[in-house]
């Protein structure tokens, strides 16, 4: 991954390019007093740092020596969207990316550019979420896998407003392009698993209930699990749901939230933080689940946000 930026500063008409620790410098100019000018000067091979009587003394390298990302020579597709969907679109989804996993495929966000919409899926072999947005523009689809590490940053740098930001894709290599700042990564090879296939379709079982009620009660279910086991158990029958949790000194919780649901008793396990991951993400007053039995997975969706889905596979309890 590498990032670029520049910025108007101060005075001076000289060129002059070298390579410090970014570190060092950055923890100077944090512990600097707000107020009052910083100097840079470059003088065999060190730079001075200063700021009214504070003054440091840095090593550089030669700039040359920097080692810099290869550009590619040719982007297949160009898309551009405000930084604020881009960023909902990563929120919406990073969470089910999966961390250090075998699958190498699986540490990082699939992203997919398909006619008119772009789509985001994240998954770790337990949990699946996919959010897609609309665009103005149609492209032939194409799929890239981009790592944990770029997704991390790029939520830590997007903004939450209307200034685009663009989007391009080659074969190896993505390039985002938002006000000052360019990012180039490389993408991740392998194929990445077929969506499609994982989200359920035609359940019948399905409710709605609000989202921070049922936050809450498995925030304290969650207390009574281990750090071993987070399994809590759901049991859905007419008008109720009952959330209860034990741990191997015999102690329970117990939960039990009304709903609108007429459907057949359910009586399925999940693993609790799975199911916090997404709640937490959300910022809709309810959401919908539907179920098929207990060994099949749970499909997770909002009102009022038909692009957004989440499936969560069942644990044995």
């Amino acid at each position: 991954m590498q990032i670029t930026t520049h910025a108007q500063v101060g005075s001076g008409n000289e060129v002059a390019s070298t390579t410090v620790a970014a570190r060092k410098l950055l923890d100077i100019l944090r512990a600097l007093p707000d107020s009052g000018d910083v100097s840079l000067t470059l003088s065999n091979k060190r730079m001075t740092v200063q700021s009214g009587k504070s003054r440091f003394a840095l090593q550089t390298l030669a700039a040359e020596e920097f080692p810099t990302v290869a550009q590619a020579e040719h982007y297949n597709a160009k898309v551009t969207l405000p930084q604020k969907t881009l960023k909902h679109l990563f929120n919406m989804v990073h969470f089910s990316m999966a961390q250090q996993d075998i699958r190498y495929y699986l540490n990082g966000l699939l992203l997919v550019v398909d006619g008119k919409n772009v789509i985001a899926v994240a998954t770790d072999g337990h949990r699946l979420a996919f959010c897609q947005v609309a665009t103005e523009q149609e492209f032939a689809r194409q799929e890239v896998i981009i790592p944990r590490k770029t997704i991390i940053e790029l939520q830590r740098l997007l903004e939450e407003n209307d200034q685009p930001v663009d989007l391009e894709i080659a074969n190896s290599q993505v390039k985002f392009t938002f006000g000052d700042i360019e990012l180039i990564s490389k993408l991740v090879e392998g194929k990445f698993p077929d969506y499609t296939r994982v989200v359920p379709k035609g359940y019948k079982n399905n409710f709605t209930i609000g989202r921070d009620a049922l936050l809450r009660s498995l925030q304290r279910a969650a207390i009574m699990t281990s750090d071993k086991f987070k399994g809590v158990r759901c049991i859905m029958s007419p008008g109720s749901m009952k959330i209860s949790s034990t741990n191997a000194d015999q102690e329970e919780a117990v939960e039990e939230i009304e709903i609108d649901y007429g459907g057949d008793s359910v009586d399925i396990g999940f693993n609790v933080t799975y199911l916090l991951d997404v709640l937490n993400n959300l910022k809709g007053e309810s959401i919908n689940i539907a179920l098929g039995d207990a060994n099949s997975s749970a499909l997770i969706t909002v009102p009022e946000n038909p692009d957004f889905k989440y499936v969560v596979m069942p644990m044995r309890i």
